[in-house]
């Protein structure tokens, strides 16, 4: 992002740290996902990439048997995580750890699932399937999602904001191919439904934004981020024809 005021990042993350998911996503959706990935091991072995404080990877350890390394370079994110883990006894399968998503430094070929939700773009999309696909083992499924543009010709507002964090945004037929040349299968994909947004996401942040416009009442500053943090949520309000998540699930070739 460019010309950021210097309090943007501090209130970004307070509010960000606060939410129960990152991105748009549900336990519906992490559920469907699964389902494509029909020759998992009865307990497999998962790498939750870009994981945040960790929504999506509780509902993968309720959803499977399975073992989690959570990775996440955001160190408040995984210390929250780690006290989440602690808190409900899952220490013996969800081990968060500090770690950079280009160069996670695990061995290769140990997962039989990576998973990644609205967290590849961060380090382009074509790097990070063969990053995945080093870390599967033979026949191992990804699944991801990815913002993807639904419409031709999206209002200047929607595409500047995209084009400030993401943009090599495409189409889905954009991420196909890019599958197709990490040497990929593609398993399947969905849309994510509209309301996925805003369950777990834009909803608890819109009100987390108006208890943080009451901690910072005199703080003008402040304020004026939390204004512009407002924006995203509000242009997704009159503007969610023109983009979508799309959650893909791919495999190993070899």
């Amino acid at each position: 992002m460019h010309d950021l005021p210097p309090r943007f990042w501090p209130i970004f993350f307070e509010l960000y740290e606060s939410l129960p998911r990152q991105g748009p996503g549900s336990r519906a959706c992490t559920g469907k996902a699964l389902e494509l990935c029909r020759d998992l091991p009865s307990a497999p072995a998962i790498l939750d990439l870009g994981c945040g404080v960790g929504g999506q990877t509780l509902h993968l350890a309720e959803l499977t048997l399975g073992t989690i390394v959570a990775l996440d370079n955001h160190v408040p994110s995984i210390d929250r995580l780690r006290a989440t883990v602690a808190e409900r006894g899952l220490a013996g399968r969800i081990r968060p750890m500090v770690g950079d998503m280009a160069n996670p430094g695990l061995p290769p070929k140990t997962f039989d699932l990576v998973w990644s939700e609205g967290a590849l773009y961060n380090i382009g999309i074509e790097n990070a399937l063969r990053v995945c696909r080093g870390l599967l083992r033979s026949g191992g499924y990804l699944a991801f999602t990815d913002a993807v543009w639904r419409k031709e010709n999206p209002p200047p507002e929607v595409k500047a904001s995209f084009d400030m964090d993401y943009p090599t945004m495409g189409r889905v037929p954009d991420a196909l191919a890019s599958i197709e040349r990490g040497g990929l299968s593609l398993i399947g994909h969905f849309t994510l439904p509209d309301a996925v947004w805003w369950d777990d996401f834009y909803t608890p942040m819109e009100l987390r934004i108006g208890e943080m416009r009451g901690k910072y009442s005199d703080d003008a500053d402040a304020l004026a981020v939390l204004d512009r943090l407002a924006q995203e949520p509000a242009m997704h309000r009159s503007y969610s024809d023109y983009y979508a998540y799309e959650f893909f699930v791919v495999r190993s070739k070899n």
